[in-house]
């Protein structure tokens, strides 16, 4: 078998590969193997091939997928729910350990809890949601 016509089935299979993962997983050594079916026309030396082969797909996945998964990679966008998440908000209703109270945030009003006692009128941070409601802490000063 001549090695051009091995190449080009690695060519092959590393392109179905790399259309059903869609991860960006093999399209540098599908470059790599293109550029050593060219060279398997004037080298005769399979090892000088797939040397090449191996290395210029790994420099090139070093270099450029970062590039491209920063390009790629959609950025998550806050929605009205989490992007109160790390805002200021006032104790609207006192907050116990086993009591939930109600804090006014974004000029909307939400359940919120606390694992210590805080007093209406208070500035407290938003950590995180649970459910439908807000877990707050005192805010410094």
């Amino acid at each position: 078998m001549d090695m051009w016509m091995l190449w080009l089935i690695v060519i092959v299979l590393l392109t179905i590969l790399e259309i059903s993962t869609v991860n960006l997983v093999c399209v540098w050594f599908i470059v790599g193997a293109l550029i050593s079916l060219v060279m398997s026309f004037f080298i005769e030396t399979f090892y000088i091939q797939f040397a090449v082969f191996v290395c210029l797909g790994l420099i090139l996945m070093l270099i450029t997928r970062p590039i491209l998964i920063k390009k790629l990679v959609k950025k998550d966008v806050k929605t009205n729910l989490d992007r109160v998440i790390g805002m200021e908000a006032v104790v609207t209703e006192e907050i116990t350990r086993f009591k939930i109270g109600e804090v006014k945030v974004d000029g909307k009003k939400w359940s919120a809890t606390s694992d210590k006692k805080i007093e209406v009128g208070t500035t407290v941070i938003v950590e995180s949601i649970d459910g439908v409601k807000l877990v707050v802490r005192k805010g410094e000063k």
